[in-house]
């Protein structure tokens, strides 16, 4: 019925893995396949919560109900979590109409917590329209949210470094759509060309076949969000 203290509550259990939890989303299944999941994932610093926060402000002004999963690393000394990117949401925290949880890795891989694909079905179930998902940052092999998000959006900023080693990471090969964000900075368009051209490697027009976007944004001054939200 997308009562939210119920899904708190049950977000916790299935992070802290209750042994009970499995029947409880057996019976959820059924209900789940309406939402559009879209990943939002990239290196750390590239702008990934203000992007974030740009696109539920227009998920929002269309109406649509919005849940939010915000995964951060949790420290391998301590097993604890900042879980700081909801400061950057925090306009939205009034809104009946969008949840957001924040979750530690807790150990997973891929920039995602263990608990991600669960999470993002309980919101799907709840009757969000949209669900986000947003990743730490990603390293060469943290490719997981390819598994899970309908959209992948790949976010880089003018000094993700040379091309060579974002080819090398793979994280080209996983995106739906390419964000160059905070694109007011030197060198966005140097990135931009580079990108394209190594696109057209990889893209093979055709019918039906997605060519995959170079978005250019700059989230701090709401500059083309909504290209990308459109793309």
């Amino acid at each position: 019925r997308g009562d939210r203290r119920s899904l708190a509550r049950l977000i916790t259990l299935i992070e802290n893995q209750e042994p009970h939890v499995e029947a409880a989303l057996a019976k959820i299944y059924p209900s789940t396949g309406k939402a559009h999941l879209v990943g939002i994932t990239g290196p750390p610093g590239a702008g990934k919560s203000t992007l974030t926060d740009k696109l539920i402000r227009l998920a929002r002004q269309k109406g649509k109900r919005v849940g939010i999963v915000c995964v951060d690393p949790s420290s391998p000394f301590t097993g604890g979590a900042i879980l700081g990117d909801r400061i950057r949401m925090q306009q939205h925290a009034q809104d009946s109409e969008v949840f957001i949880r924040s979750i530690g890795t807790r150990g997973g891989q891929g920039g995602l917590s263990r608990s991600t694909q669960e999470v993002t079905m309980l919101l799907d179930a709840a009757g969000f329209d949209l669900v986000i998902l947003e990743t730490a940052g990603v390293g060469q092999t943290e490719l997981g949210i390819l598994g899970i998000a309908h959209t992948t959006v790949v976010v880089l900023v003018p000094e993700s470094g040379d091309d060579i080693q974002m080819m090398k990471a793979g994280i080209l090969e996983i995106a739906d759509i390419l964000t160059v964000n905070k694109c007011d900075r030197q060198g966005s368009d140097h990135i931009v060309k580079e990108l394209k051209m190594s696109l057209e490697f990889s893209n093979h027009p055709g019918e039906g076949v997605w060519e995959i976007p170079v978005v250019k944004t700059a989230a701090e001054i709401n500059f083309d969000i909504k290209e990308l939200y459109e793309k």
